[in-house]
């Protein structure tokens, strides 16, 4: 069991996306709202808050990642025909680097 999870809310357009590519099976109730969940550890979940600071995690530890974020791993999703795409996708979202000056090897 994960100890996070990622919650992506899905529209009509994105549920026939799923469709299309055999993972309807994979979509849930959430809230009232079709939704795709995610499970992610603790470090993953350090590296998300800590690219998305403004990121926040509910009482049952899911939170929903900012729009481009999400679009982002939905699209994964939809590419490789698996929801088990969160390793990947945090490698492309996590910027260790960002706001960091650059500094030469002199």
């Amino acid at each position: 069991m994960a100890d996070y999870y990622v919650n992506i809310f899905l529209d009509d357009e994105k549920v026939k996306k799923l469709e299309a590519v055999g993972l309807v099976g994979s979509v849930k109730e959430l809230d009232g709202k079709k939704a795709i969940q995610m499970g992610i550890g603790k470090m993953d979940q350090k590296k998300l808050v800590k690219g998305f600071p403004e990121l926040a995690f509910d009482a049952s530890n899911a939170c929903v990642l900012p729009e481009n974020a999400e679009n982002i791993v939905f699209n994964m999703i939809v590419d490789l025909k698996t929801v088990d795409v969160m390793k990947a996708a945090i490698m492309k979202l996590y910027n260790p680097l960002a706001g960091k000056s650059l500094r030469s090897a002199s």
